[in-house]
């Protein structure tokens, strides 16, 4: 009868133990989240470690996550870390049981963890970033050693000291209250510590909803009527800033004061630094055009696509300014590399800005100031090339090289340096293993082939011959094209294929290509039975 009375204390320490653990990572956590409140949010724990686990990340494992969970991606990760966390707070708490100062020295570890996780990443404003972790890993660590001490303390009854194992000889009381209060008190330091952190954003959001966009210099001109088809199933031509693509490493969205912002433009072949304020942006001639933008991790008849309308600075005029030349004319630079607010860096050749096409700072997105996840309060893109070597968001720095003397961040994780966009052609209707009924169906999608323009699109039905498809107009050769196909469908299964013909005369290749190292190529194909 003993023995089971010893043994069901131990399984009860033993889970008391595990809920130790679980409770001081907790704690380090909220307290953690508290101290980052005024050192910089981005400085947190769960931001710190799992911007430090993108960046080390390979890129065949990001376009994995990025294919497989889409926008989720960073969610999916940050509930990684957290259940990571949870996974080795309970086992420290079960070994803490038997070495108490092992278990705390444990957490005083991953907290060292954290720390050099926020102080090496490249956004990091210097070693107070660390202490946010090294803080919360020392209030963790004591109160694992405190709770833990309570189940291994002997209690004294009748004057006798009972030995910690006997049932009875463990402060039962003590450990529930102290677990209790230290629940409540991580509660609210995680609290207080959210709202601090959002009260920090406050300004930005303020100053988003104070901006008013000009009207720009030189307006698009009107999409034509006959850009958009009236097809079921087919996107509009302009995407709704609440439904374009999001692509990015950051786990926190930036929230940018327009007011404090400030962008600098140095280096190479610049004759003076020149440094400009949101409203100096504002107050300069504006542009204004359709361009569409594409993601380099967008699969062949991907999501990660979408057509805006932009207003911003022309950056061409910005760099001519700063005293800058092309390559083409003598120019010391061949490379822009933009950096972010969250130490983002983005490699684009000087000669594509330069050459005439509408790259620009923008500012404003589809008449209205850029959202925060899109870049507010300005952001960098040049038509024909693929994202990660153009449109940097939250963007605060041009800093002129060369390609010789520097990589940028998705360089120097296997993509190409320079990234023009390919000819793509897309499905949208039918959908992949649809069953659309036997008769007129018809067939649409879109076509791109930015700065180049769509030239022809044709489809091809299961073996048989390349037809032309009817093609929508053209807007301007930097936007996509819509384009459609009534199919005379019979019964049975079959497979749709289509391809497009740019602007320069170049078929899109047939030769199936991954994401990397600078983007799918291939035809989309759906598979499709007709009842």
């Amino acid at each position: 009868m003993t023995t089971v009375r010893i043994t069901r204390t131990a399984l009860t320490r033993g889970t008391l133990a595990a809920l130790s653990g679980l409770l001081a990572g907790f704690a380090a956590l909220t307290v953690a989240e508290l101290v980052s409140a005024a050192v910089r949010p981005e400085a947190s724990p769960v931001t710190a470690v799992g911007g430090a686990a993108i960046d080390r990340t390979p890129a065949g494992v990001k376009d994995f996550a990025i294919r497989n969970f889409g926008e989720n991606d960073k969610f999916v990760l940050q509930l990684g870390i957290v259940v990571t966390l949870a996974l080795f707070a309970l086992a420290v708490g079960v070994l803490a049981l038997r070495h108490r100062r092992t278990g705390s020295a444990a957490v005083l570890a991953f907290g060292v963890v954290g720390a050099a996780s926020a102080v090496s990443r490249p956004d990091s404003t210097g070693i107070a970033d660390g202490l946010p972790s090294l803080v919360g890993a020392v209030a963790g660590a004591f109160l694992l050693y405190v709770l833990i001490g309570r189940l291994t303390r002997p209690r004294r009854i009748s004057g006798e000291e009972q030995e910690a194992h006997d049932e009875g000889g463990w402060d039962r009381r003590g450990f529930l209250v102290a677990a209790t209060a230290a629940a409540a008190a991580s509660t609210v330091a995680g609290a207080v510590g959210r709202t601090l952190n959002g009260r920090s954003a406050q300004d930005a959001v303020a100053s988003r909803e104070a901006a008013r966009l000009p009207a720009p210099a030189s307006p698009a001109k009107p999409i034509p009527a006959g850009a958009q088809l009236r097809v079921p199933g087919l996107p509009p031509f302009t995407t709704p800033n609440s439904k374009f693509y999001r692509v990015d490493t950051a786990l926190v969205v930036p929230k940018v004061d327009a007011n404090s912002w400030r962008l600098r433009i140095h280096g190479k072949g610049v004759r003076r630094d020149l440094e400009f304020t949101y409203q100096d942006l504002l107050d300069r001639p504006l542009i204004e055009r359709e361009i569409t933008l594409c993601c380099v991790s967008n699969e062949v008849g991907g999501p990660y696509i979408g057509h805006a309308r932009w207003i911003g600075v022309r950056l061409a005029d910005l760099l001519k300014e700063a005293g800058v030349k092309p390559p083409s004319r003598g120019g010391k630079a061949d490379q822009i590399i933009a950096r972010s607010v969250d130490g983002m860096t983005l490699g684009t050749p000087v000669e594509d800005v330069m050459d005439g096409r509408d790259a620009m700072l923008a500012v404003g997105m589809n008449g209205e100031p850029l959202p925060f996840v899109h870049g507010f309060p300005v952001r960098m893109l040049v038509p024909g090339l693929y994202g990660y070597v153009s449109a940097c968001k939250w963007i605060e720095d041009i800093e002129l090289t060369t390609f010789d003397d520097y990589d940028a961040y998705w360089v120097k994780r296997k993509w190409a340096r320079k990234a023009p966009i390919k000819t793509q052609a897309r499905i949208d209707t039918p959908k992949p293993f649809g069953r659309p009924e036997a008769g007129t169906v018809m067939v649409a999608g879109v076509a791109w082939a930015q700065h180049r323009g769509i030239e022809k699109v044709e489809i091809r039905v299961d073996d048989g011959p390349w037809r032309p498809v009817q093609l929508a107009e053209q807007d301007t050769v930097d936007t996509w094209r819509q384009w459609s196909y009534p199919w005379k469908a019979t019964p049975g299964g079959h497979t749709l294929t289509v391809r497009a013909t740019d602007g320069t005369g170049e078929v899109q290749t047939e030769k199936r290509t991954k994401t990397v190292p600078d983007g799918a190529s291939g035809r989309h194909s759906v598979v499709v039975t007709v009842d």
